[in-house]
This record gives C-alpha cells, structure tokens and sequence, in this order.
C-alpha cells in the first residue's frame, strides 16, 4: 500500500495536530514524525487518545493539641485541629497512540466499507454516505472499546478486524 505525505498534510498538522479536533468533538489524525510515538516508521498515520489525570481534592484534620480529659472521664479542654486541604493524583495522565489508515486511504470508497463492516455488526444504523461523519465515528468508537480503545477514529488494527485493510505478513526468506 502507497502512503502518500503531502506537504499540505504536513502544514496543516504541524498548525495543530494535538488540539485540533473534528466537528464530532473528536481529535484529527496525527501525521507527522514530530507528533508520532516514538519509534514510528516514517510514513505511518497515528492517532491519539488522552486520558486526563483525575485529581481529587483531600482535606485532612490535623491535631494540633489533644484533647485534656479529667480522670473521671469529662473533657476539660476539647482538642484543637487544623484543616488542611491538598489536591492528590488518583490516576495519572495517560496517552495512547494507536496507528491509523492514512488520510489519503479514507477515501468516500474506503469509508462506505467501514461503514457497511460496522452495519453488519450490528454497530452503526446510518446510511452508507462514504463521509467519516459523527454517526460513524460514534459507531467506530462502540466498535473499538470493546478492544480497549475509546476513540472514534478508526485504528489500522480495528480496520485489519474488519477486513478492510490487508494484514502485514512475514517476508520468506
């Protein structure tokens, strides 16, 4: 398969590739080396998925003085605290880079089959337009969590599932 690199691809990624996002609040596709993972093949599409930190407000009370007691058990002096408040990470940011079909392969052709491989999986109800619209982004995403992949853009390993895209096989020597 020929991946084509326009430089017009190129600029418009550079501009900004890892905020941008599509109408269907979903991120644009990633396709240059300077916004891959590391280690990726020149060439390669990818697509991203941030997950943000969730950070939890914690507020602890801090004895400063206890409390004075008497021996036949009544309270003299009640104790003294102090409230402090901290923000803590209960999970940590994290980001997935998963690799995709390249613009140039989404094609309306290419798209009208994903749209018909998600249709017969019971996964997307819209008509078969060939446009990567909200309908079947939001199809693409039910079909991919599943595998762990919360994300409406398709995935060259979902796209292999699919039967959509030719799977790599080791060369014979």
């Amino acid at each position: 398969m020929i991946r084509s690199f326009s430089l017009f691809l190129i600029a418009t990624t550079l501009i900004g590739a890892c905020d941008a996002t599509l109408p269907s609040g979903e991120p644009d596709l990633v396709q240059t080396l300077a916004e891959a993972p590391p280690g990726a093949e020149p060439g390669t599409c990818w697509g991203k998925v941030v997950t943000p930190a969730i950070v939890e407000t914690v507020t602890d009370q801090i004895i400063l003085q206890p409390a004075e007691v008497r021996a036949d058990g009544t309270v003299a002096e009640p104790a003294i605290y102090k409230t402090e408040t901290r923000q803590a990470i209960i999970q940590e940011r994290k980001v997935t880079w998963f690799e995709t079909p390249c613009a140039a392969d989404m094609t309306p052709d290419f798209v009208s089959s994903v749209q018909r491989a998600l249709k017969v999986r019971g996964v997307y109800r819209g008509g078969i337009t060939g446009q990567m619209d909200a309908r079947t982004r939001a199809a693409v995403r039910k079909y991919q969590s599943a595998e762990g992949l919360d994300s409406g853009i398709l995935s060259l390993a979902a796209a292999r599932q699919l039967g959509l895209v030719a799977v790599d096989l080791p060369q014979e020597d």
